[in-house]
């Protein structure tokens, strides 16, 4: 999204599998100035099933904690607030009760977003915490629910990766009742390793200049270096293996103390460290610094940064043209006669907004994408590269809603492909999809020509387009593609009428 003006102040909210955050700042000449912080444990990743929903007793907390942050929000302009849910709410696939109930609590959408995108957020905060601004970083974000860690040099991320680990799930799984002991490190430690073991080396080879830690797990080390009488500006790999020994000798995470809000930490602190240690390990480091910025100063940078025009979607989607090898001449060609319905049709058929018509957009430049595979049925192709790919900037819904147009341009019309959506959000969805199909009937030669004149009526279930005068005459092609596509809509009751 561009914004036409400087934002004054920006919100970042970080629904977390163990806490959740939010962060109001300010930016001056080019800095970010923290105005409020709120944090609080929720534990969000505890309470998601076997089933893949949010318990109840996890969404009364959670929904709890997020009516207090609306509080704080409600007078906020919400493109200057970007709300994103990391591990828990991937996990949570049947997630969308509690999705509504929480922002209604906040006031403000959530996004799920992937893991890649997460870690290129948090890769974001950090590089903007770090002095030296073009050198090749190592950073290490250890969630409650996942692993995040980024080469890159200077802003810019050069290797992300999201590991489907973190301080929560492992504690859970290896310290479930709280004891310690040489014999669950070793265990937990193993898995870490085993987790660890597809990126290592790929990440030795590429190297970097410094390492570097963000995130609640890697403070509370650093915390905890400092009360056994260890440097507290670096850790090494040894200061690790010093926090293992006392933490074996206590036995129990209800004896942990020195870091803070030890009581909500410490059950979780064991699984943290027997990451760091796996990392550490894993990829040889020698010493790690830890900084305060992390996903949310990525977000709050990326918010303030909009206004300047940086677009990663466009950039996301340049790279996946160039990937599998796209038309873009052609989707140029599609994305344009889009462009051209759209206006004509936007306020009838209940489209009429900037995402609806990015979505539009994003779905016109990638509605080839899966010619790459096959060219028959190449929109089901394309459609799953555009929900299950790692997309930076996409979040998980602007994914499922690209993907779900790409997947209706062509050929039958199901709209049982569009059943994971709320009613309105179908029809609107079909609507765009229609839209995209008489474009690219419109564009079938594959040639640059100037788009026939021609007007759309629309209503509910309708269109009418009228061409001008002898011009289906001259392209019977077209007019006969077109009573093709009036057969696909009749199917679904509606009316496409042309003259």
């Amino acid at each position: 999204m561009i914004f036409k003006k400087k934002p004054q102040v920006v919100a970042a909210v970080d629904l977390g599998s163990n806490s959740f955050h939010m962060v109001v700042a300010r930016e001056q000449e080019g800095q970010l100035n923290i105005i409020d912080t709120i944090k609080e444990m929720v534990r969000l990743g505890s309470g998601v099933t076997d089933n893949h929903d949010i318990d109840e007793i996890t969404t009364i907390r959670a929904v709890a904690c997020l009516q207090r942050f609306g509080q704080r929000l409600s007078n906020m302009h919400p493109n200057y607030v970007r709300v994103v849910g990391t591990n828990a709410l991937r996990r949570a696939h049947r997630g969308t009760k509690f999705i509504d109930a929480a922002e209604a609590a906040l006031g403000h959408p959530i996004e799920v977003i992937s893991g890649i995108e997460e870690a290129r957020l948090i890769y974001n905060g950090v590089s903007h915490s770090l002095p030296t601004h073009d050198s090749k970083n190592l950073v290490i974000d250890i969630g409650g629910g996942s692993t995040e860690i980024v080469i890159g040099q200077g802003y810019t991320p050069k290797m992300l990766e999201s590991l489907y680990m973190g301080s929560l799930s492992i504690s859970s799984r290896f310290f479930p009742d709280g004891e310690i002991s040489k014999k669950r490190f070793v265990k937990a430690l193993l898995f870490a390793h085993r987790e660890l073991e597809p990126i290592a080396t790929n990440y030795q080879k590429h190297g970097w200049d410094q390492a570097v830690g963000s995130s609640g797990s890697v403070r509370a080390v650093f915390e905890y270096a400092d009360k056994l009488g260890l440097s507290n500006l670096r850790v090494s790999l040894n200061t690790l293996y010093k926090i293992l020994d006392d933490l074996i000798e206590i036995g129990h995470t209800d004896q942990i103390d020195g870091i803070n809000m030890a009581r909500q930490r410490g059950p979780v602190f064991p699984g943290g460290l027997v990451i760091l240690i796996a990392v550490f390990e894993a990829l040889e480091i020698k010493q790690l610094q830890y900084s305060d910025y992390a996903l949310r100063e990525g977000i709050l940078y990326e918010l303030v940064g909009s206004y300047k025009k940086r677009d990663i979607h466009a950039k996301t989607v340049a790279n996946i043209c160039k990937r599998y090898h796209v038309d873009t001449q052609h989707a140029g060609r599609v994305e344009a006669s889009c462009d051209y319905l759209y206006n004509q049709v936007a306020k009838t058929w209940d489209i009429d907004s900037p995402h609806l018509q990015n979505i539009l957009s994003w779905a016109a430049q990638l509605h080839e994408l899966g010619i790459a595979i096959s060219h028959s049925r190449h929109q089901l192709h394309g459609a799953y590269l555009m929900e299950h790919a790692n997309l930076p900037g996409f979040n998980r819904q602007d994914q499922s809603e690209v993907a779900a147009v790409i997947r209706l341009h062509r050929r039958k019309l199901r709209l049982e492909y569009l059943s994971m959506f709320k009613p309105r959000r179908q029809a609107q969805l079909l609507h765009l999809a229609l839209i995209l199909r008489l474009a690219c009937i419109l564009r079938r030669n594959r040639i640059d020509q100037t788009t026939p004149d021609i007007r759309l009526a629309a209503k509910e279930q309708e269109l009418v387009i009228s061409f001008s005068q002898q011009w289906l005459d001259e392209h019977p092609l077209t007019q006969a593609d077109i009573e093709d596509e009036a057969e696909y809509w009749n199917s679904i009751d509606y009316n496409l009428i042309f003259k």
